[in-house]
This record gives C-alpha cells, sequence and structure tokens, in this order.
C-alpha cells in the first residue's frame, strides 16, 4: 500500500500564486517517488492568511484517515504579520504539534516541522515600507519557538528561512510568495528529513 502524507499549513503550503505542481508537498511527493518511495499525492490542509489558531479549527473541522506516515507542519506568519504575541504561538503551535503527531499514530519522528520563511526580503515588503529588519528579528523569535518544540516533542526539523533570505528575488507574479523556483530549493532541504521519516 502507498504511504499517506498529510501536509498542514498556510499560503506557503498551499502554494498560493504557483500552479498545484509547483507546490513544494507536490514537488516532494515527486522526488521521494523518484527516489522508489510508493507515496499517495498529499493531503493539504492549508489556506492562505490562516494563523495557528485558524489552522486548528479547520482541523477540527476536516475528515483525516490516519494514521499518516509523513506530516509536514509549517505554519506562524500570519501570526507575526497581525503582531501575534509569541507566547501565544507557543501556545498553540505546541497544539498543532500534539495534534500532528497523533495524526502520524503517535510516531513524532513521522512529524517534519518547517521554518518560516522570511517575508521581509521579498518586493511586497519594499513596496508596503515594511522595516525587514523587525521583520527578521520577529520571524527568527517565532523559529526559535518552533525550533524548539520540535526539538522537546521529537519531531524533525527543517530549516529553510536562510533560503528564503538568499533568493528574495524567486518569489511570484504577486512579489510576496515563493516561486515555484524557490519550492525546488526548499524541496531539495526537506527531502532529507522526509525520506528519513518514511524510510
Amino acid at each position: 500500500m502507498p504511504l499517506h502524507y498529510l501536509a498542514l499549513g498556510d499560503s506557503y503550503t498551499i502554494g498560493e500564486a504557483v500552479p498545484a505542481t509547483g507546490r513544494w508537498p507536490v514537488q516532494l511527493v515527486h522526488q521521494l517517488r523518484a527516489r522508489g518511495v510508493a507515496i499517495d499525492d498529499p493531503q493539504i490542509i492549508a489556506v492562505t492568511g490562516w494563523t495557528t489558531d485558524e489552522l486548528s479549527a479547520a482541523m477540527d473541522a476536516a475528515t483525516f484517515t490516519p494514521p499518516y506516515d509523513l506530516v509536514t507542519l509549517l505554519i506562524g506568519v500570519n501570526n507575526q504579520y497581525r503582531g501575534r504575541a509569541a507566547g501565544e504561538y507557543r501556545s498553540q503551535f505546541s497544539g498543532l504539534l500534539r495534534r500532528a503527531i497523533a495524526l502520524a499514530g503517535g510516531r513524532a519522528a513521522h512529524v517534519v516541522v518547517v521554518s518560516i520563511p522570511d517575508w521581509g526580503v521579498t518586493r511586497f515588503a519594499r513596496e508596503q515600507d515594511r522595516d525587514p529588519a523587525q521583520i527578521a528579528r520577529a520571524l527568527d523569535v517565532y523559529n526559535a519557538i518552533a525550533r524548539d518544540e520540535a526539538g522537546r516533542a521529537g519531531t524533525r526539523w527543517v530549516d529553510i528561512t536562510p533560503i528564503s533570505r538568499r533568493h528574495p528575488d524567486l518569489v511570484a507574479d504577486d512579489g510576496l510568495h515563493p516561486g515555484a523556483a524557490q519550492y525546488t530549493l526548499w524541496t531539495d532541504a526537506i527531502l532529507p528529513a522526509a525520506a528519513a521519516a518514511v524510510k
């Protein structure tokens, strides 16, 4: 039987402004299949603009078929964008992580947490006259929380934030969200952790 993959997140997971084939969860499945892994198309629970609590509410209403052999979680940029407190993020992210582990059949090593990219380097941020240094500092705090919670829970952690900072021009036409080419770089970084999770 093929393995089952659940991707939880927001605009970065659903691939806002890119074709479905450009989404990194879809690219990840293609790369895993190229390695000989029999895996289904991803079930994606993600909508542009979602915060941690909105993802949790959507999960309450979603239909799942656990246990999943791979679960990825990338969430938090909209918490930062809306100026939410870091302490609130930790509490809500920790809850989402527990749910992700449960959906993976209690197997924490089958969950991969992906860091939040830095939107402060994008053309959108420049056009909005946003402070890139302030955005970077805030996202570094959020990512430190996510990394800490992932470590505590025994899940896997992949840091794609440096990729987003090195490639500010690899964005979609909206000038904000990554383009398919940047998602390919993310996929290359996520692949080893995902392959180890389903091994």
